[in-house]
């Protein structure tokens, strides 16, 4: 009788813990939370550092759009904004009186990881590999890696398109999600040792919004700087 209740207490004790959480199951819930929305507003802390010591810390509120459409509001500590309007790139420094313009193709831009928010594509054709990042196994690893919820996981994305140019490739991307597929977090990392952290609250789903959010008129005054132009012209002789 002792004997089996030893066996018994021993399956208990050794028997197998809760499943790993699985990188498929938690990109589906992450594609299937934004897949209905078309769509989307968040508040956003953007980060940035150098790699050398120095970084930027901004600001504001974001939206999203289907098809291919953002538009970021930087408000502090300085105003700008940042429009994705399906064919076009703009930034705009009100504080410049400059707006430079750029074709979705040719931007390198790093938010090109959240072109999934918009309809444009989904994690498994932008991530050639996604795998779950377990910090508990490793505690000498970053401490960015780690997920800023107890119930949150953290993806890392292997880029499968990068940039042609090496020094603005991005190395890898860290996608935090809640229990409820919502973004909480990304960290974009760039060759260089450079880091872009994003962090998300807030997000609204399926509100109406303004095509005119989307869209970009220079106010009078403003010059407008082509980024294809002006690299032509520093590549000349």
């Amino acid at each position: 009788m002792l004997r089996l209740l030893l066996c018994t207490a021993l399956v208990f004790v050794s028997g197998p813990g809760p499943a790993a959480p699985d990188a498929a199951a938690i990109r589906r819930g992450i594609e299937a939370r934004y897949r209905g929305a078309h769509t989307l507003k968040a508040t956003f802390y953007e980060r940035f550092s150098s790699g050398n010591g120095g970084g930027v810390a901004e600001s504001g509120t974001v939206y999203f759009s289907k098809p291919g459409r953002m538009r970021w509001e930087y408000e502090s500590p300085e105003r700008k904004l940042f429009i994705v309007d399906g064919t076009n790139v703009w930034f705009y420094v009100p504080a410049d009186r400059t707006a430079s313009r750029a074709k979705m193709a040719e931007s390198s831009d790093w938010r090109t990881p959240l072109a999934f928010l918009t309809g444009k594509t989904d994690l498994g054709r932008l991530c050639r590999s996604l795998e779950v990042v377990d910090t508990t196994t490793a505690p000498s690893a970053n401490p960015d890696d780690r997920a800023t919820g107890p119930e949150n996981t953290v993806l890392r994305c292997t880029p499968r398109d990068n940039a042609a140019d090496p020094g603005e490739r991005i190395r890898e991307v860290l996608l935090e999600s809640d229990p409820g597929g919502r973004l909480v977090r990304v960290v974009i990392r760039q060759a260089g040792n450079l880091e872009t952290e994003f962090r998300f609250g807030n997000w609204e789903e399926n509100l109406p919004i303004a095509e005119t959010k989307f869209h970009f008129d220079p106010p009078p005054g403003v010059a407008i700087v082509d980024e294809s132009t002006l690299a032509s012209a520093l590549h000349q002789p």
